[in-house]
């Protein structure tokens, strides 16, 4: 909850803001975006904003975050909107879509392709703000104890994957789960789930799940994927427009902060793992996969922009900027890559 302390009659209030994450204490990357932010805003506002962080550890309810923020329980939230489908589904898009924007498309449509206008759209009605919280770059597209040959070897696999992605691995006859990222290891190892994808080596690297499944793949399902902070409306507008602007400032440095560090630490723990780990064997899906997991996407996408006139104007917004913007990153990082590349 938000507190206001005045330590004598003139002095400037100070702000106590509790914020919730979904994942859990000493997260690296993704929790550390947190108390990065939580940081910078404490010293732009000279001590003005001060920020009590729970962990999943603490409040018990890693998937629960949009409840607690929008029922003022915390102040704030950083989780990823992928995660509220069945609650506000609507918000998935702002996470990632399969085959859909890479990490500084994403950001751009965001800040200069309407991309804010159409998410205060969506939280606004429930209370909350929502701002860009950090992404992970592409990620992988998961760890398989099988190799995946073709699309009959995905059918009845049980396999854990969030959002859009879900659904669509659904459409080809898996049988999707999403688990807290605490009990991912131990669902592989047990075998309640046969396959996993968590984000890529920067944070796979340290969950162990090489130690199971050996068969490493690229991904498809999210080529950006943002995590969130949430801030309930109260908690902003209490907030004069000096401190307003300083957490914003803050958290979009923060978002920026750990999509470099992303890109750091997954360059860094993919070279340690082929050294240490051997017989971890990365992949790509053969093509007739790509493709079937493509048209069970657009399949899918159609059919939500059919049946809610805001789930049509996001991805319309989505697709229409990617359309523009592909053909920069086309000519300049992709024709790079492919010019360059001696692998």
């Amino acid at each position: 909850m938000l507190s206001l302390v005045s330590t004598t009659p003139m002095a400037e209030e100070t702000h106590t803001i509790r914020l919730a994450e979904t994942w859990g204490p000493n997260s690296p990357i993704l929790g550390e975006t947190t108390r990065h932010m939580a940081d910078m805003a404490e010293k732009m506002s000279g001590g003005r904003l001060q920020f009590r962080i729970d962990s999943s550890n603490k409040h018990k309810a890693p998937f629960g975050i949009f409840d607690m923020v929008k029922a003022g329980q915390y102040d704030m939230g950083h989780t990823a909107s992928y995660y509220y489908k069945g609650t506000i589904p609507n918000a998935m898009y702002f996470t990632t879509v399969p085959f859909g924007m890479i990490a500084p498309e994403q950001y751009a449509w965001f800040y200069y392709g309407g991309g804010m206008e159409l998410m205060e759209k969506v939280y606004q009605p429930h209370g909350l703000l929502s701002f860009p919280g950090g992404n992970t770059g592409n990620q992988m597209g998961g760890w398989f104890r099988e190799e995946i040959e073709s699309v009959e070897d995905l059918d009845g696999l049980k396999m854990r994957t969030p959002g859009f992605a879900g659904e669509v691995m659904s459409e080809l006859g898996v049988a999707v789960t999403n688990i807290p990222p605490g009990e991912l290891y131990s669902a592989l190892e047990r075998g309640t789930i046969d396959a996993l994808e968590w984000v890529g080596p920067a944070l796979d690297f340290q969950m162990g799940f090489h130690q199971i499944a050996k068969y490493y793949y690229s991904g498809w399902q999210e080529p950006g994927a943002e995590v969130q902070f949430l801030i309930n409306d109260k908690t902003w507008n209490k907030l004069s427009p000096e401190l307003q602007e300083i957490l914003r400032v803050a958290m979009r440095t923060a978002a920026y902060d750990m999509y470099i560090k992303s890109t750091h630490e997954s360059g860094v723990a993919w070279d340690r793992m082929k050294e240490d780990y051997p017989d971890v064997t990365h992949k790509t899906f053969p093509p007739e996969v790509i493709e079937a997991l493509r048209e069970a996407t657009e399949k899918l996408l159609a059919e939500e922009a059919q049946k809610d006139e805001l789930a049509r104007e996001i991805i319309n917004s989505q697709q229409e900027y990617l359309k523009q913007v592909r053909q920069w990153t086309n000519i300049s990082d992709k024709a790079y890559l492919n010019s360059v590349s001696g692998d």
